[in-house]
């Protein structure tokens, strides 16, 4: 997974005007981040159709507050530059969970 280096929203969208990216917003501190983060090279592999960022969210603090995501892990969805879906919220999210938020973006 790349990370995204510090940026903000409208640098972001104009570096992926095309095609399907994953946001996955996560912080070294955070134990519900590192509680998926074992699954997520499985979910990679599985939707290899989004190309997946990992966004420090402490590093992109500026851009988590434009973007409105508050809790971490959250999960943003873009398809050439536009936001698809959201999967943002201050729970821990399982493996399944994202597989079925991501399922439903494709429909």
């Amino acid at each position: 997974m790349k990370e995204l280096p510090k940026t903000d929203l409208a640098t972001l969208e104009s570096q992926i005007p095309e095609g399907k990216y994953m946001l996955f917003f996560t912080a070294g501190w955070c134990p519900d981040c590192r509680f998926i983060k074992p699954a997520m090279p499985e979910i990679e592999q599985k939707y290899q159709d989004y190309t997946f960022l990992k966004v420090d969210r402490d590093e992109n603090i500026d851009l988590a507050g434009e973007m409105d995501v508050m809790g971490i892990p959250s999960f943003v969805a873009y398809d050439n530059g536009q936001e698809i879906g959201r999967f943002s919220n201050p729970d821990r999210k399982t493996k399944q969970e994202i597989e079925k938020f991501i399922d439903s973006l494709n429909k």
